[in-house]
């Protein structure tokens, strides 16, 4: 998989492209990824979201909590 991260204004990763061919063969092998398409999440949703990573961020930053490889995190999808 041919992964593109793209960075914020300070070079930091802020999200992940995914190539269109292989977001579909992904689809194929987990069916409920297509509901994401059709999600629209509400604002407090998002907000709560947020609020999660922002903690888990600061704990990383901490020591406190290990960050995770990009690997577990394409696993979980």
């Amino acid at each position: 998989m041919k992964l593109q991260v793209i960075q914020d204004s300070k070079g930091k990763a802020a999200g992940v492209f995914i190539p269109i061919n292989e977001w579909k063969e992904l689809k194929k092998l987990y069916k409920e990824l297509e509901a994401l398409e059709t999600f629209e999440p509400s604002k407090e949703f998002i907000l709560q979201e947020l609020k999660e990573a922002v903690i888990e961020l600061k704990l990383i930053e901490q020591g406190k909590l290990n960050a995770r490889p990009a690997q577990a995190l394409l696993d979980e999808l």
